[in-house]
C-alpha cells in the first residue's frame, strides 16, 4: 500500500515518520523550501516515545506521474483550499483521503473536491513543533490518530489500511463511530483553544484560578448546545467526560493556537470557534462566551495583518 502524507510538519512529519519505521512505503508531498530543508538534514523526530531520524521519500506538486492508496491530509485549515490544489494529481478512484485537520468544517470542501466516497474520518491527538532546524518536536506521551470508515462501515478498503497502520510506535485506531470522535474532539479543541488564547495562559494556571473551572465549563455548555441542535451525535455525558480531561492535562499544556499566537504566525479560529459561530447564528442561539473567544482571534488577526503590511 503506497501512503502519502500531506506534508511533513509536527503531525504529518510524526505520524508518517512512525509508519516508516515501521517499513510502510510512505511518500511525503511537501513545498519546495521544506524539500530542500529535509534533503538537507533528513526528517528527524525527537520524542518521548523514541527518536527517529531517517531519509524521506519526498515530492511536490510537480511530480503528478505518482499515484497513492491512502493519503493523510495533515495540513492546517488555512492552508485546506492550497492543499487540495496541490492533492488533486495524486488521487485516482481507489484513493482514500484521511483528514486530521481539527473541526468539521473541511469535510464539506474535501467530499465536493474529491468526492464523497473517497473521504473517510480521521482524527489525531499530539502535541508536536517544529524546531529551527525543521526537526519534529513531540513533548508528551499522547500520540494517537484515529479513522473509520463513516457510520461505522467495515469495508475491504479500512480492513487493509488497518493493517498498514497496525504494528508502529504510534496508536493508529480504527473506530466504528468515527463522527462521534470526530464531533467530541471538536468541541474539546474549540473549547482548549479558546481559553487558552483568550487568557494566554497554558491551561493548569485557568482551571486552577478563582472561576476558572466555572469559565471553562460554560464555554463548553455554549459549544455543546450549538453541536446538539444540529443533531450532531454527541455523547450525553461529554462535558463532565471533557472537563475530567481538562483536570487530568498537565498544568503548563497549552493550544496549538495559543502557540501560534506566541509566534505571530496564523491561526485556525474561523474554522474553529468561528464555524460553530455560524452554526449558533443560523439557529438563533446565543453564545456570548465564544463570541468573546472569538472577538479575540479576530483582533489577533487583525493586528497581524497590520504587522505583515
Amino acid at each position: 500500500m503506497r501512503i502519502l502524507i500531506l506534508g511533513a510538519g509536527g503531525v504529518g512529519g510524526y505520524f508518517g515518520g512512525r509508519l516508516v519505521e515501521k517499513g510502510e512505503d510512505v511518500t511525503f508531498l511537501v513545498r519546495e523550501n521544506r524539500k530542500k530543508q529535509l534533503e538537507k538534514n533528513d526528517l528527524v523526530i525527537r520524542s518521548v516515545n523514541n527518536d527517529y531520524s531517517f531519509t524521506p521519500k519526498l515530492i511536490t506538486a510537480k511530480d503528478t506521474n505518482e499515484i497513492f492508496d491512502v493519503v493523510l491530509f495533515s495540513t492546517k485549515s488555512y492552508h485546506l483550499e492550497n492543499a487540495i490544489k496541490d492533492l488533486k494529481p495524486f488521487v485516482r478512484d481507489h484513493t482514500v483521503i484521511i483528514p486530521l485537520l481539527n473541526g468539521i468544517a473541511h469535510l464539506a470542501a474535501l467530499k465536493e473536491a474529491f468526492g464523497e466516497e473517497k473521504v473517510i474520518g480521521g482524527l489525531c491527538f499530539i502535541e508536536t513543533t517544529l524546531n529551527n532546524n525543521g526537526d519534529v518536536v513531540q513533548t508528551s506521551k499522547a500520540a494517537k490518530l484515529v479513522y473509520g470508515e463513516f457510520e461505522g462501515k467495515d469495508t475491504e478498503r479500512i480492513r487493509k489500511i488497518a493493517d498498514a497502520f497496525s504494528g508502529t510506535k504510534a496508536d493508529f485506531v480504527l473506530s466504528s463511530a468515527i463522527e462521534k470522535e470526530m464531533w467530541h474532539k471538536y468541541l474539546f479543541i474549540t473549547v482548549m483553544s479558546g481559553v487558552t488564547s483568550l487568557m494566554r495562559a497554558p491551561i493548569g494556571p485557568i482551571r486552577e484560578s478563582d472561576g476558572g473551572r466555572n469559565i471553562i465549563r460554560q464555554l463548553f455548555t455554549e459549544c455543546a448546545t450549538i453541536i446538539t441542535a444540529y443533531n450532531a451525535p454527541i455523547s450525553e455525558t461529554i462535558i463532565d467526560d471533557h472537563m475530567k480531561t481538562i483536570d487530568a492535562i498537565g498544568y503548563g499544556m497549552k493550544s496549538s493556537m495559543q502557540r501560534d499566537m506566541e509566534k505571530n504566525a496564523f491561526v485556525e479560529g474561523d474554522h474553529l470557534q468561528g464555524y460553530l459561530l455560524e452554526l449558533a447564528q443560523a439557529k438563533n442561539i446565543h453564545a456570548p462566551l465564544l463570541e468573546i473567544v472569538y472577538q479575540n482571534v479576530k483582533v489577533y488577526k487583525k493586528l497581524l495583518q497590520e504587522q505583515n503590511q
